[in-house]
C-alpha cells in the first residue's frame, strides 16, 4: 500500500511538473487530462477519491484506537512496540493519502486554470485582431472621409467659380440688353428722323412742282 501511494505521488508530481513547465509535454498532459474528464473518466476519478477517503478515514480511526489504547491505565498506559509500528504505518499511510488527494485537487485546479488562461488568451487575441480590423476600417473610413472632404472642397470651389462666371455673364447679358435697348431707341429715332426727312423731301418736291407749274404758265403768257 505504501509503495503504491509513493508511486502515485511520484506520478502526480510528474504531472504537476509537466503542467508548470512550458514544454511539448504540457500539451500531451493537458490532452490526457481532457480525455480523462470525458465520458466515464470523472466517475472513475470520483470512485478512486472516495475509496482513498474511506481508507484514510480507516487509518485515522485505527490511529485513534491505538492512541486510546495507549492512554488506557488498565493497559499500563504505555504503547507496545507493535502499536508503535502500527501507529507509524497508519500515520505514514494517512499522510501519503492526504498528500495524494491534495495533489490530485491541485492538478485539477492547475488543469482548469491553464485551460481558462488559454481560453482568455485566445479571446484576447481575437479581440486584438478585431481591434486591428476596426482600426484599419476606421483609418480607411477617415481616409475616405478626408477624400470626400477634399472632393467637396473642390466642388465648392468649382461652384463658386461657376457662380462668379454666371454673375459675370449675367452682367454682360444685362449690358448687352441695355445696349440693345439703347440701339433700338436710337434706331426708332433714326426712323422718325427718316420719316421727317421724307416728309420734308416730299414737301420740297411739291413746292418744286408748284414752282415749275407757275414758271411754265408765266412762259406761256409771254409767248402769247
Amino acid at each position: 500500500m505504501i509503495q503504491l501511494l509513493f508511486t502515485l505521488l511520484g506520478a502526480e508530481a510528474l504531472v504537476v511538473f509537466a503542467l508548470l513547465v512550458k514544454s511539448p509535454l504540457r500539451k500531451l498532459t493537458i490532452m490526457g487530462l481532457d480525455r480523462a474528464k470525458r465520458g466515464r473518466g470523472p466517475v472513475i476519478v470520483q470512485t478512486v477519491a472516495v475509496t482513498v477517503l474511506v481508507v484514510l478515514s480507516s487509518s485515522v480511526y485505527s490511529m485513534v484506537k491505538i492512541m486510546n489504547r495507549s492512554g488506557d491505565p488498565e493497559a499500563g498506559g504505555v504503547a507496545t512496540p507493535t502499536d508503535q509500528v502500527l501507529m507509524s504505518r497508519h500515520l505514514l499511510e494517512a499522510t501519503l493519502m492526504g498528500y495524494f488527494l491534495f495533489i490530485a485537487l491541485l492538478i485539477d485546479r492547475l488543469h482548469h486554470y491553464i485551460k481558462e488562461i488559454r481560453r482568455l488568451r485566445k479571446g484576447m487575441e481575437a479581440a486584438m485582431k478585431q481591434n486591428l480590423v476596426l482600426e484599419e476600417a476606421k483609418n480607411r473610413s477617415l481616409e475616405e472621409l478626408k477624400a470626400r472632404e477634399r472632393e467637396l472642397a473642390n466642388l465648392s470651389a468649382k461652384i463658386k467659380q461657376l457662380e462668379s462666371d454666371f454673375e459675370a455673364r449675367s452682367r454682360e447679358v444685362k449690358a448687352a440688353e441695355a445696349n440693345a435697348i439703347a440701339m433700338k431707341k436710337q434706331s426708332e429715332g433714326f426712323l422718325l428722323e427718316y420719316d421727317r426727312l421724307l416728309d420734308e423731301n416730299q414737301s420740297l418736291r411739291n413746292q418744286l412742282q408748284i414752282i415749275d407749274i407757275s414758271l411754265s404758265h408765266s412762259d406761256s403768257k409771254k409767248n402769247m
